[in-house]
């Protein structure tokens, strides 16, 4: 079997990152110290990085950089001159979930390979074209796929050329990534900034089922699913683990290499999963994988099983056998660690030692002997040998001429060459003693030769200027449609019944549409078409056949504009002409995320992240011909995902999940961690199970702070979430954000504040939290 697999290994550190390379990883991920989703990793600096990509390099591994988190507005300045810094590296990709910075890398920073995080939440086939347009190379899937989805994912992307990688192995999250907010609601630990509080790995009051982690479950591995996913044509097989230990991350790879290589040498899976229980786990499923979501998922253990395993695979069961067993644990698990760092500690990434010497007479070019010292070594035991040294020589294109006022001396080499003693070369000395006196050459001739130097000491690469992004124009919004009147009203509505909640041709009415569907439902479409005035509202995630019934809902309305949380159905309307805004699940945090979604699709509009704050959402730009949004009033959504909640908590007469609870289910309940924090579970019919907020987001201070930036202000009127909550009055929500959107200067203000206080009155728990806590 000849098909090339990539084996993609998690470094957290430099001692991770090499021995992920020794193990036999194709290509290491790792991060720098700030953009990566990682922070608890001890992550790396700019020249340990250009250190490992050197490294890496020489064992025929690649080296990925994470960028993947949402981006403030005031950073792009900074992370401007680190991407200049990095076009100029070998760096062979970057890991990005932001579409601003995905505009940013295609249009400024094209040297740049790059990847699509799984914090893009990619699971469906409309979002490949999707990211290639923004200029993805490759896309990792999200986890929750099953093979059969896997496989039409990866045939879309051959067809676009868009590699696939799927995680293999290491954590999983209970949520779908890029859609948990479980703490950036109430601390700003977002993780969408790589602060992730793991509040899925928390203890809880023991729920109803008997469970006190019932959003727990166990890691990923699909280390006998190798031969399945190979067919099913994914290009890279990840292992998740930036923050694991080099010992895990050397286990790891070690064990996934030689069972990728015996499987493609002899067709047969060569290896047993043993070492895999030896190093840190939560034990394994691969219940996603297999489109089998059961309860046996879910794990009352959040830490280290490892021991656990060792216990249970022994005869141990006096308490000096248990002891003796846990002591050889203990043992074997520190010569690991002891063995791995024996193997890495004569692996250096230092730089390589640089001499240059000038020498030169009048009526010849300036030459330039150049020597570079490599100091990084291999891995003794297996290669046993230092990398030989470069020697090379260089002339200018013009000959130095007789020059008595400005001749060119050291001073003058040191200044122009100085900065060669940087992250990726250690400049001992200049040597100038073969260069005659008084002898003078062009400033543009001299820094031509350095730029050959950069070029050839970076292999024939060229050195790329440092990029300043050009500064932003800020449109003005229209006037409101109505006079008396700060901004627009809108609202949100999931039920037919309310399709006349609102008579004013003023306020937009959108109509979410549901998640899950019969396969070849027709139903919406009767309805949007006899709804005309409805704004089809599409969910953040569509799998599979839902994927493909919403593709025949917005082809057979062709509505005038819609507004979707999708990617795969952005792509889809940007191709039948039909305007779309970006919902707020598409987590839109900067200016140039709009100008992606404008220039490249056509987008008319965006609702801004609930995640950030006033400050953070100020400064966002407007493009020209563009709307801005904002929902002030709606269910806190923390986490979504593909498996049931209610197993663990209420506990369901159903061992599994399947299509029909995703039609028919229709429950709600709560849980309550040891902190005393509640948290309410809903299911609604054709939905995915979520977790909210117990508090819904109320924000009438935006409206006072920002109304001259906003078109539109939202209101969610579909009661998700609620629970077992009193519902407020709908015409009377409907009434009171009217009023408070009201301009102030009408009767004196009175009308606002009464309004206000009606509010207050109508939703009784309710924070602004994230409107001032930001990221």
């Amino acid at each position: 079997m000849t098909q090339k697999i990539e084996l993609l290994a998690p470094g957290g550190d430099v001692n991770a990152i090499k021995a992920a390379i020794i193990a036999g990883a194709d290509a290491v991920y790792c991060g720098l110290d700030n953009f990566n989703a990682r922070n608890r990793a001890s992550n790396i600096n700019f020249e340990e990085l250009v250190g490992v990509i050197r490294l890496a390099h020489h064992y025929e591994c690649q080296i990925f950089l994470t960028l993947n988190i949402v981006i403030l507005e005031r950073e792009f300045k900074s992370l401007a001159r680190l991407l200049s810094r990095l076009q100029n590296t070998a760096l062979d990709g970057v890991i990005v979930q932001d579409m601003g910075l995905l505009y940013v890398l295609k249009t400024f920073f094209p040297r740049l390979d790059i990847h699509a995080s799984t914090q893009m939440t990619t699971h469906n086939i409309g979002q490949i074209p999707f990211l290639k347009k923004l200029g993805v190379s490759r896309v990792n899937l999200s986890r929750e796929l099953n093979l059969r989805e896997i496989s039409a994912m990866a045939a879309t992307g051959h067809e676009h050329d868009v590699l696939c990688e799927v995680f293999v192995h290491g954590s999983l999250c209970v949520a779908f990534s890029g859609l948990c907010y479980s703490t950036s609601a109430s601390a700003g630990n977002s993780g969408n900034r790589g602060r992730c509080s793991q509040a899925c790995r928390e203890e809880y009051e023991t729920t109803s089922s008997g469970n006190n982690f019932p959003l727990n479950i166990k890691d990923n591995s699909a280390f006998f699913d190798l031969p399945a996913l190979i067919e099913a044509g994914v290009y890279s097989f990840k292992v998740e683990g930036r923050i694991k230990s080099a010992s895990y991350v050397h286990t790891v790879t070690d064990s996934f290499r030689k069972q990728i290589d015996g499987y493609l040498q002899t067709g047969e899976l060569t290896q047993s999963a043993e070492r895999l229980y030896k190093v840190f786990n939560r034990d394994f499923s691969n219940a996603f994988l297999r489109g089998d979501l059961n309860q046996s998922m879910f794990s009352e253990n959040p830490r280290d099983n490892s021991k656990k395993f060792a216990l249970a695979s022994s005869d141990a069961i006096s308490v000096v056998q248990i002891q003796t067993v846990e002591e050889n644990f203990d043992q074997e698990k520190s010569q690991l660690a002891a063995s791995v760092s024996e193997k890495i500690e004569h692996i250096s990434i230092d730089k390589p030692e640089l001499h240059l010497a000038f020498s030169g007479q009048a009526g010849s070019p300036l030459q330039l002997s150049v020597s570079v010292t490599e100091q990084a070594k291999f891995e003794s035991a297996v290669l046993a040998k230092k990398l030989s040294d470069k020697m090379f020589s260089l002339a200018s294109s013009e000959v130095l001429v007789e020059n008595q006022k400005t001749p060119l001396n050291q001073m003058q080499i040191n200044k122009r060459f100085k900065n060669l003693d940087n992250a990726e070369f250690n400049l001992l000395d200049i040597d100038t003693h073969g260069l005659e006196a008084n002898l003078g050459i062009s400033h543009r001739s001299l820094s031509a030769l350095k730029n050959e130097l950069i070029s050839v000491l970076h292999n024939g690469q060229e050195y790329l200027p440092e990029v300043i992004l050009p500064p932003l124009e800020n449109h003005k919004k229209p006037a409101p449609k109505d006079a008396l009147m700060r901004a627009n009203l809108s609202i949100l509505i999931c039920d037919e019944a309310d399709a006349d909640l609102v008579n004013e041709a003023n306020t937009s009415v959108y109509f979410k549409l549901p998640d899950a569907y019969k396969r070849g439902c027709t139903k919406y479409i009767d309805f949007l078409t006899s709804n005309p005035r409805l704004i089809p509202w599409f969910p953040a995630v569509l799998i599979g056949k839902d994927y493909d019934v919403a593709v025949n809902i917005l082809s057979r309305v062709m509505p005038p504009l819609i507004v979707t949380n999708n990617t795969g159905i952005a792509q889809l309307a940007y191709s039948l002409g039909i305007k779309w805004i970006a919902g707020p699940f598409l987590n839109t945090t900067n200016s140039y995320s709009l100008l992606a979604m404008q220039e490249s699709f056509d987008c008319s509009g965006a609702f801004i992240s609930n995640e950030i704050n006033r400050m953070q959402i100020k400064h966002i730009a407007r493009p020209a011909n563009f709307s801005m949004h904002y929902s002030v009033y709606h269910p806190i959504l923390l986490m979504v995902s593909r498996q049931c909640f209610f197993q663990q908590s209420v506990g369901c007469e159903k061992p599994r999940i399947d299509n029909g609870c995703m039609l028919s289910c229709d429950k709600s309940t709560s849980i309550t961690n040891v902190k005393g924090q509640s948290f309410a579970i809903d299911k609604q019919k054709a939905g995915y199970p979520s977790i909210y907020n117990q508090d819904q987001f109320v924000n009438t201070d935006i409206i006072d702070d920002l109304a001259d930036m906003f078109d539109d202000f939202m209101i969610d009127l579909t009661n998700i979430g609620m629970g077992s909550k009193e519902r407020p009055n709908k015409q009377k929500l409907i009434q009171a954000f009217n009023e408070i959107l009201m301009r102030k200067e009408l009767e004196h203000d009175s009308l606002n504040v009464r309004a206000k206080e009606q509010l207050n009155r109508l939703v009784k728990e309710s924070t602004s939290e994230q409107y001032y806590n930001g990221l």
